[in-house]
């Protein structure tokens, strides 16, 4: 009898779209959407040969198309050789007021979906701008007929009072000489799982990885905020350079990460690509469907909306785009094992069709929020986009998602610096930013830990450069933006840069670093500091070095041993806070909390007032109770203690003393119920509730 052969078998599937590897018919699925394209041919290549395919296959619209998914079927033994893949794709010119294409029927496109690209050795940037044929030097996609992992025992940490989020760049963590390792290990995955022994050490529990997608080698954007596809790890920081070897790479360095208990969350840029403006390279969406793909602003000229900054923004009225962004973090959770994702420029995502902005439920964040197994991941938000959106806190729709809290990182480093009438607003920031994320009626009830706070982050001065520069050095860059919506905030504290510092300037500045660190640990909310700000990283004054894929960017991992005093501080710091469950709770301290003043109990508000203090109770969770004295002032200030008797505190942080006395692994007695703050520094006492 005569096996019964299938459609699927002869036309190909619509599902799953992208590459995908049929064993019991030894054969390739290929399935490509584009609404508008009128012809669409399949390139298979081998090896050495990716300028001429081994196969073509012109797809007939009326075999091998469902819907607006153009798809087929080959048999390994069609072409035994073939090791790549891309597509042709032709369709209607432009029509001003219909849609907007971009076809160029001579253009090697490649998939959205390939789940892992390749890069010929002729590979050329300048050969995808500008209409004709780049054949030869396009990215492909790479063919997999088997991919396998040996995931056993692999588990994911899920971290609550005790997260701490740690921004990292894989090749700036460990591309420096001084990162001990091995020259084919620097900048790459493996190498991140060599320095997992200190990611424990230092006491992070989040490691938030900056942009990991594929991006174009020859765009010379070192961050890697220019994705050119949004399923596959990027193949240069790979240190195995073998076909998608990235994607065992990449899962080998998650599975450490869980091992040693921490969580995976990557910097996942959905809004815009690599593809830029009408004068960027064609390597993708725009050759497949540019009306669907992207938001375009003009049909009579073809322009871009450009919520991005960077060219174009993706159209995420479109269904077929909501899709693809969903399925790419379902192929990042199901087969890459990371825990969550940092969306960057996530208002994006909230644009209607004509540019603005929904405020209340905008498709894919319904989308993200009803699918359980992407629900349930850490998802949090950079909460506006560079055409002005600003939805920071309730004014975001995510109302389950984290957010990158900027008034955090404004308010705080205007309190530490000095700025007048800074004082109710540091409060507000240590207390969890309920008027940012209210938990009371009428308003949605949102959680203190939603506030992810931080100093700084890639995008702009390290914490080193913030109190040694009075104006950002961003002479190499060719693009001037910085920290987001936000001014540097920064203080050179009478000396200009890093060199021939005074002892007393450097004195001050690393007072200054304890005590953002200080403020950012002992605050309700998510901390997160970007890698080695624990030791005084400086980029020279650089806000922004996205291109700067040199020493400006890499960790000098020598700065660690000699500032190893500022390194133990924040590990301390760290420890400190984690033993501590009262700082950081799902809910706001309400109650638990009673501010002062100095002498006075009450707390003085005016404009010239620098210092505040407060105590935290800490028997509902089970813990010490905290009194934390906060002098911004220049001058030594009293403080009263307002709660208890001297006998029962003891001091734990001082970020005025030498090390290691700033903070202490044994606690010392106060002696005196007034205490005198050094200028520009914190104290902080304990009172044990729990046996020791």
């Amino acid at each position: 009898m005569t096996a019964k052969i299938r459609w699927a078998q002869t036309e190909g599937a619509s599902f799953p779209l992208g590459v995908a590897w049929i064993p019991r018919e030894h054969a390739f699925n290929f399935a490509l959407y584009s609404k508008h394209a009128a012809a669409v041919t399949l390139l298979l290549y081998a090896e050495g040969e990716y300028a001429q395919p081994v196969l073509e296959k012109v797809l007939d619209p009326r075999v091998n198309k469902s819907g607006r998914v153009w798809h087929c079927r080959v048999a390994r033994r069609e072409a035994p050789a073939a090791r790549y893949y891309a597509y042709r794709v032709d369709g209607p010119p432009p029509a001003p007021g219909i849609a907007w294409n971009a076809f160029d029927p001579e253009k090697i496109l490649v998939d959205p979906y390939a789940p892992a690209l390749f890069f010929p050795p002729s590979f050329n940037r300048a050969a995808a701008r500008g209409p004709g044929s780049n054949a030869g030097k396009a990215p492909l996609g790479i063919l997999e007929e088997s991919a396998r992992f040996e995931w056993s025992g692999d588990r994911h940490p899920r971290h609550e009072h005790d997260a701490i989020i740690y921004e990292v760049h894989v090749r700036g963590f460990t591309r420096h000489a001084s990162s001990g390792l091995e020259e084919d290990l620097r900048g790459t995955y493996a190498g991140l799982i060599e320095k997992i022994p200190y990611l424990v050490e230092l006491g992070v529990t989040v490691v938030e990885l900056m942009p990991v997608f594929q991006f174009d080698p020859q765009e010379k954007n070192y961050w890697g905020y220019m994705p050119l596809n949004f399923f596959a790890p990027h193949h240069a920081y790979a240190a195995g350079r073998g076909h998608s070897g990235q994607h065992d790479e990449f899962r080998a360095m998650v599975r450490a990460l869980h091992q040693a208990g921490l969580e995976v969350v990557i910097d996942a840029v959905y809004n815009h690509t690599v593809e830029s403006d009408a004068l960027g390279p064609t390597y993708s969406y725009r050759g497949i469907d540019n009306a669907s793909y992207y938001y375009v602003s003009d049909h009579s000229t073809g322009r871009y909306d450009d919520f991005s900054g960077t060219g174009n923004a993706l159209n995420f009225s479109s269904q077929a785009v909501r899709k693809m962004v969903v399925d790419s973090m379902r192929h990042w959770i199901q087969n890459l094992r990371v825990d969550g994702f940092r969306f960057d420029l996530a208002s994006v995502f909230t644009r209607n069709k004509d540019g603005t902005i929904n405020y209340d439920d905008p498709p894919i964040l319904s989308e993200i929020n009803s699918d359980p197994e992407l629900a349930t991941a850490r998802l949090i938000a950079e909460p506006w986009d560079a055409a002005g959106a600003y939805q920071l806190g309730r004014k975001f729709p995510g109302i389950n998602w984290l957010q990158w809290n900027g008034n955090f990182r404004d308010d705080i480093r205007r309190f530490v610096r000095g700025d007048s009438g800074m004082v109710g607003r540091a409060m507000l920031r240590l207390y969890g930013s309920d008027d940012l994320f209210p938990d009371a009626p009428p308003d949605d009830a949102y959680h203190a830990y939603q506030s992810v706070n931080y100093i700084g982050s890639h995008d702009g001065l390290s914490l080193n450069d913030l109190v040694s520069f009075n104006e950002k050095n961003n002479w190499d860059n060719g693009h001037d933006n910085t920290d987001g919506p936000s001014e540097n905030l920064s203080f050179d504290y009478g000396h200009h840069g890093i060199v021939d510092v005074p002892e007393d300037v450097r004195r001050i500045r690393r007072q200054q670093v304890k005590n953002f660190a200080a403020l950012l640990f002992l605050a309700n909310g998510t901390p997160m500091f970007r890698a080695g700000d624990e030791f005084l990283k400086t980029q020279n004054g650089n806000s922004n070095p996205y291109n700067q894929d040199n020493e400006t960017s890499w960790l000098d991992w020598s700065a660690l041993e000699a500032n190893i005093d500022v390194f133990r501080f924040f590990q301390k710091m760290i420890a400190f806070r984690k033993a501590h469950r009262s700082i950081a709770r799902s809910r706001f301290w309400r109650e638990d909390v009673r501010w002062f003043g100095t002498l006075d109990r009450e707390v003085d508000f005016s404009p010239e007032s620098h210092c505040f203090a407060y105590f935290l109770s800490g028997a509902k969770e089970g813990d010490d109770d905290l009194y934390v004295m906060v002098n911004m002032w220049w001058l030594p200030v009293p403080f009263r203690l307002h709660v208890g008797v001297p006998e029962d505190w003891r001091r734990v942080i001082d970020t005025s003393a030498e090390p290691p006395r700033d903070i202490l692994d044994h606690p010392e007695p106060i002696g005196a119920s007034v205490q005198s703050v050094s200028g520009r520094s914190i104290m902080v006492l304990e009172r044990a509730r729990r046996p020791r």
